[in-house]
C-alpha cells in the first residue's frame, strides 16, 4: 500500500507515483515496486523513519504493508496519514484448473517404463545443466566486470560532488565558529568565557550523530524544518568549532607573552597586536591539528547519508542494495576514502614546508 499525508490528493494509484519521493528501505521490495513506479527513492533505515520524513514533508510518499501500517495507527496513532492505493489481493486459481499428480512408486514405474530418464540422459541432463550454469556465472562475471569501471566511477563522483564540497564549506564555517570561540574562551569577561565553555563541552560531550539528528529530526518538532545538505553544514560546522576552538586557544597562548608586549610597545591596540603578530604565528602552530580535524571531517561526512544528503557513502549504499556485493562496493568505498586522505596530508605537508620559510632557525 501507499501511505501518504491525509491532504495529499495527487496519488491514487501507483503510476501516480512516477516523478514523486518515497522513502524505503535499500534492501527492501518496496524500494523496487517504487522505483519500478518511476517515483525517487530516499534510502531510510524503516518504517519509522519513513514516517517521519513523510510527516514532516521531507518524502511524497512511503510503500509497505498494510499490517504495518495497521499495527503502528494502533500503537503509536500515527496522525495525518492515510492510505492512498493498495495493490490488488492475490486471487486463488479455481480448483477445476488444479493440477494433481500420483505418487511415484515402483509400479508405476513398471507400467511406463518410457517415462523413466536412462542413465545416460541423466548423466546428459547434469552435464548440460552444469555447463549451463558455468556459462551464467561467466556471462554474470563478464558482466560485473564491464559495469565496474562505471560503478567505481559513480562512487568518486559521488565523493567529487557531495563528500569534499560538503566537508570544506562545513570546515570554513566551523573555523570561524572555532575562532570566535576561542578568543571568547581566552576572554577576560567571565560571562563571554562561560558561553564558551558550556558549547565546547556540549558538542565534546555528545556524538556527532545525535547532533546531526536533533538537527534534522528533531527541529522540526518545534517548527524548524532544514533542508538536509544546510543540515548536515549546521551540524558538522558546529561540531569541528567545538573542537577546533580548544586547537586555536592552544596554539594563542603558544605564542610567547613577549610578542604581546612588544605590539604594545610600537603603539599596537590589543586588537591589532592580536591580528598582526599574535594569529600569524599561531596559525602555523595550529596546521597540524587543523589538518587532522579537516581528515577527520571528511570520514565523519559519511553520516550525512544517514538524513539524505547524496554523498560517497550514500551512493555506495545504493549501489550495495542493487548488485548485493557490499563487500566489494564498500571496500572500494573506503579505498577512495583513503585516496583522498592521502591528497589532504599531502596538501598539509606542502603547507607546512612553507609555512617554516618564514621561521628563523
Amino acid at each position: 500500500m501507499i501511505v501518504v499525508l491525509e491532504d495529499d490528493d495527487s496519488v491514487a494509484s501507483f503510476d501516480d507515483l512516477a516523478g514523486k519521493t518515497t522513502a524505503q528501505s535499500l534492501t527492501s521490495n518496496w524500494y523496487e515496486l517504487a522505483q519500478s513506479h518511476g517515483a525517487n527513492v530516499e534510502p531510510v533505515e524503516g518504517w519509522a523513519q519513513a514516517v517521519t520524513l513523510l510527516q514532516q514533508g521531507r518524502v511524497d510518499a512511503t510503500i509497505n504493508d498494510k499490517l504495518t501500517f495497521l499495527d503502528d495507527e494502533t500503537t503509536n496513532a500515527p496522525t495525518g496519514l492515510k492510505i492512498a492505493a493498495e495493490t490488488p489481493r492475490p486471487v486463488a486459481p479455481p480448483s477445476s484448473s488444479r493440477r494433481t499428480s500420483r505418487p511415484w512408486s515402483p509400479r508405476s514405474m513398471r507400467r511406463s517404463p518410457s517415462s523413466a530418464p536412462t542413465a545416460p540422459s541423466l548423466r546428459s541432463a547434469r552435464s548440460t545443466s552444469g555447463t549451463t550454469c558455468r556459462s551464467d556465472r561467466r556471462r554474470r562475471g563478464r558482466r560485473h566486470l564491464a559495469a565496474r569501471p562505471g560503478l567505481v566511477l559513480a562512487l568518486l563522483l559521488a565523493g567529487l560532488k557531495g563528500t569534499i564540497p560538503l566537508s570544506l564549506s562545513s570546515f570554513a564555517v566551523g573555523l570561524v565558529i572555532a575562532l570566535v570561540v576561542a578568543l571568547m574562551r581566552i576572554s577576560v569577561n567571565p560571562v563571554l568565557s562561560g558561553i564558551a565553555r558550556f558549547y565546547i563541552s556540549v558538542i565534546r560531550g555528545t556524538p556527532l550523530l545525535v547532533q546531526l539528528f536533533v538537527i534534522f529530526f528533531g527541529l522540526p518538532a518545534i517548527g524548524v524544518l532544514i533542508d538536509p545538505w544546510p543540515a548536515a553544514i549546521i551540524a558538522f560546522s558546529l561540531n569541528v568549532g567545538g573542537y577546533a576552538a580548544e586547537v586555536i586557544r592552544a596554539a594563542i597562548l603558544s605564542v610567547p607573552k613577549g610578542q604581546w608586549e612588544a605590539g604594545f610597545t610600537v603603539g599596537m591596540s590589543r586588537t591589532k597586536t592580536l591580528e598582526r603578530i599574535i594569529l600569524p604565528q599561531a596559525a602555523r602552530v595550529s596546521i597540524p591539528p587543523l589538518s587532522n580535524t579537516f581528515i577527520s571531517l571528511v570520514k565523519d561526512s559519511s553520516l550525512a547519508s544517514l538524513i539524505m544528503v547524496t554523498e560517497l557513502f550514500r551512493q555506495a549504499q545504493i549501489i550495495a542494495a542493487r548488485t548485493y556485493e557490499f563487500m566489494v562496493i564498500y571496500l572500494e568505498a573506503a579505498l577512495i576514502y583513503w585516496l583522498f586522505c592521502l591528497v589532504l596530508s599531502a596538501g598539509q605537508g606542502a603547507i607546512e614546508r612553507r609555512l617554516e620559510r618564514y621561521v628563523a632557525h
